[in-house]
């Protein structure tokens, strides 16, 4: 079982990051989603409501799990919010 990362943005679209983390849900993966950044941090909470709509009918009850990270962006070290979700 392998963890699959998703980078998400300020400009990443909710509907799209919420299907391929259904998608990743319902082949039995976990998912990582990470985002550096109010409106990341924004559209990655917005993402994974949308994605519990979209697995419920599927019975998974999703749950996300919160941490901080740190990466090495161009060089230069940045905290980042990262959720990792998986299927209660």
């Amino acid at each position: 079982m392998s963890i699959e990362v998703l980078k998400v943005s300020s400009n990443s679209q909710p509907k799209a990051v919420a299907g391929a983390v259904a998608a990743i849900l319902r082949n039995g993966n976990p998912v990582e989603i990470q985002a550096i950044g109010a409106g990341a941090v924004n559209q990655a909470v917005k993402s994974i409501a949308v994605a519990r709509g979209y697995v419920a009918p599927n019975g998974i009850d999703l749950v996300a799990i919160p941490a901080f990270l740190q990466l090495d962006v161009n060089g230069e070290t940045k905290t980042s919010i990262k959720f990792i979700i998986e299927k209660r």
